[in-house]
């Protein structure tokens, strides 16, 4: 008897328990209706207070979730559209640089190398306590010089002044000039043209004064041979042999606006204004073209290798102490 009346009593406590858990779900059911309501009179629709995180959507078998976007969410959306536009017309400042690349890998940052990119950076951080991005109209190579490297980057106050700036920057690099830029001025970008000029020291003996400005040549040189080629170069031509052969390059292809070889004194200069130029093109260029001024190679084989070439049909690459990053230019001027 006693077993039977524990077996009675536990039946009883399963069905209060049952009962409960029914009435919780009708009462579950009951707030998910106006829900379900919500969703099917579309994003319109009245919603009761306390909306649950789910409902069943009708035609479904499944729970789809319902994520109401909490107040400040809603709120941040307008503030990162008005962060874009601020970040979108912040002034640009723009400097003008000259600097010896002797003791330089480059302008491009290099890890454990030591670059311009690095000195400006540090120089306009300790000047305008910001580290902004630097953007330059031409990455030079290691070693190779300039005299108008054009630099733009945004700034929230005004521009550092050059003084300011050669106070803190090292002796082999040099601000010329510094000031704002037209809005959203990009050094690189906006650049119509960069020239270049590569020097060659005529002479039968060396400079000690000109060491790592030009390169000593007191070898014989024709130099009408050397008119010649530059004169080949105007136009648009495929430069692939005058690049090396392993490079991040994929347009070859580069629009030459003027080259000539100029006299003066003791030296010759090679200028040359393209739209834009590949990693040593330039130095693989004169080498090739010193090749030919020198009775190695013909000015039609030299032709030849502006009609695209592998990289080893071209001549040596010259040192890059002679090569001259001259003047950037935009549209504006």
């Amino acid at each position: 008897m006693n077993s039977e009346r524990a077996d009675a009593e536990d039946i009883l406590k399963r069905g209060r328990l049952l009962a409960e858990q029914g009435g919780l779900a009708a009462a579950e059911r009951g707030r998910l209706e106006p829900v379900a309501a919500a969703v099917r009179g579309g994003l319109g629709a009245s919603r009761p207070p306390g909306l649950p995180l789910a409902a069943r959507l009708p035609g479904r078998g499944h729970c789809r979730r319902a994520h109401p976007v909490p107040p400040r969410n809603r709120d941040r959306a307008p503030q990162r559209s008005r962060c874009v536009i601020a970040c979108a017309t912040i002034p640009v400042a723009k400097l003008i640089l000259e600097y010896d690349g002797s003791a330089f890998a480059g302008w491009a940052r290099q890890r454990g190398e030591r670059t311009v990119e690095e000195e400006v950076e540090r120089a306009v951080a300790c000047i305008s306590r910001e580290r902004p991005a630097l953007v330059v109209a031409g990455r030079t190579d290691r070693g190779v010089h300039a005299l108008g490297q054009v630099v733009s980057f945004g700034t929230e106050g005004e521009p550092p002044a050059a003084k300011s700036l050669n106070a803190v920057l090292p002796r082999d690099v040099a601000v010329l000039s510094a000031g704002r830029a037209r809005e959203g001025f990009d050094a690189r970008r906006d650049a119509v043209s960069r020239t270049y000029c590569y020097r060659l020291l005529l002479s039968p003996t060396r400079s000690a004064l000109r060491r790592g400005r030009a390169l000593w040549w007191p070898r014989a040189i024709d130099e009408e041979a050397l008119r010649a080629c530059s004169e080949a170069l105007r136009g648009t031509h495929d430069f692939t042999a005058f690049t090396p052969s392993e490079t991040y390059h994929v347009r070859f292809a580069r629009e030459v606006f003027g080259a000539r070889w100029e006299r003066d004194g003791d030296e010759l200069c090679f200028r040359i204004e393209a739209d834009s130029f590949m990693r040593r093109m330039n130095r693989i260029l004169v080498g090739t073209m010193l090749e030919v001024a020198g009775g190695r190679r013909s000015l039609e084989d030299f032709e030849r290798l502006l009609r695209g070439a592998h990289r080893r049909e071209a001549g040596e690459t010259a040192p890059a102490h002679g090569l001259y990053l001259t003047s950037v230019r935009y549209a504006a001027d």
